[in-house]
């Protein structure tokens, strides 16, 4: 089975490399980045001046019928579904796409300080966190999985980096754990 990382208007390529290792490193899969060409405009809402995740994600799977795989759409601009001010990621459940924000995972959003470590971290645990409900995963109630629901970033910050024993028995995984 193939994971393909697609980043969406995202520059950050160190991030996004380093993800894909990560990944690559993590999962018993093919990880490879690809481009989708979503047209993000349409998912934009002037009212709330952020992206609707969930309309990127039918977008981006109306253009990727062909690929066989999980699919993680990269974003560096602020997403939301109606019911949340905002969101760091949304994903099918049981489905192939799912999307991560890196724009809420700065500490800049929160601070004046810049932390790279921290940023990857943060994306890295959401990443795993999304391509999880890919692969039929729904939030955790231990908080050292990285299932665990996170409303806020101090609970991403929080919760822990890997999946716990009885999530990662459906994540197709090379090793039971690594540090971020």
């Amino acid at each position: 089975m193939h994971l393909y990382v697609a980043p969406l208007q995202c520059s950050n390529y160190s991030v996004i490399n380093k993800i894909v290792s990560f990944l690559s490193d993590y999962f018993s899969l093919t990880v490879s980045v690809i481009e989708i060409p979503v047209d993000v405009s349409t998912a934009f809402n002037k009212e709330r001046g952020q992206y609707f995740s969930t309309r990127l994600l039918s977008d981006a799977f109306s253009l990727t019928s062909h690929l066989d795989g999980k699919i993680l759409l990269i974003a560096e601009f602020d997403l939301f579904v109606p019911v949340f001010t905002y969101v760091f990621g949304e994903a099918q459940l049981n489905g192939r796409m799912s999307i991560i924000s890196l724009c809420r995972l700065h500490e800049e959003f929160y601070s004046d300080q810049t932390d790279d470590a921290l940023l990857l971290e943060r994306a890295i645990k959401e990443s795993l966190h999304e391509i999880g409900h890919n692969f039929g995963l729904i939030h955790c109630r231990d908080w050292n999985c990285v299932m665990h629901s996170s409303q806020g970033i101090e609970e991403v910050d929080i919760k822990g980096q890997v999946y716990c024993n009885s999530c990662k028995k459906s994540i197709p995984a090379k090793q039971s754990s690594l540090n971020i």
